[in-house]
């Protein structure tokens, strides 16, 4: 699956760190079918913006930064590789950002290793909203979740390195 222009325009931009070691992931089902349905007045109230989460998540987490950040992440569950498990909490888009509580499990051997939930605010993007108007929704919407989506796999890889599994 081709990634998305708002990701390939920012490749490298992340800044991730590297991981210790490949996994593979799953979104839970409700994170996979998450619908979130909004209005702005800033932009014109009789538009209606839908974000679709977890078709991001899943996009993020085959961008070429975070493959790169883990050498492999697979999309699928690998008998030989940690697992790491993507449940949203919440999702909104209020104040010009996203805002996203996100809880990711790491299990290994069908035992949990880790589990953390991680709540974040995406970057505001009043200005490109005010004055792009219904224009720039679409991008706004998507570089504020992208950008509240690094700061969680940034910090979350930070915790899975202590987690020291590629050693195991």
């Amino acid at each position: 699956m081709p990634n998305p222009a708002y990701l390939s325009n920012n490749t490298g931009d992340s800044q991730l760190p590297s991981a210790n070691g490949p996994a593979a992931y799953a979104l839970s089902p409700a994170t996979s079918s998450h619908h979130y349905e909004f209005r702005s007045a800033v932009v014109g109230h009789a538009n209606l913006w839908i974000v679709n989460f977890g078709q991001m998540l899943d996009n993020t987490l085959q961008s070429a930064d975070v493959q790169q950040a883990f050498g492999r992440l697979e999309a699928r569950q690998s008998a030989d590789l940690p697992l790491l498990s993507f449940e949203l909490q919440e999702y909104r888009f209020a104040d010009f950002r996203a805002y996203i509580t996100l809880k990711v499990n790491v299990s290994a051997d069908e035992q949990q290793l880790f589990s953390k939930t991680y709540k974040v605010e995406g970057k505001s993007q009043g200005g490109k909203m005010f004055w792009g108007g219904s224009f720039a929704m679409k991008n706004a919407i998507q570089q504020s979740t992208k950008l509240a989506l690094d700061d969680i796999l940034r910090e979350f890889i930070q915790d899975y390195n202590q987690l020291n599994l590629a050693q195991k």
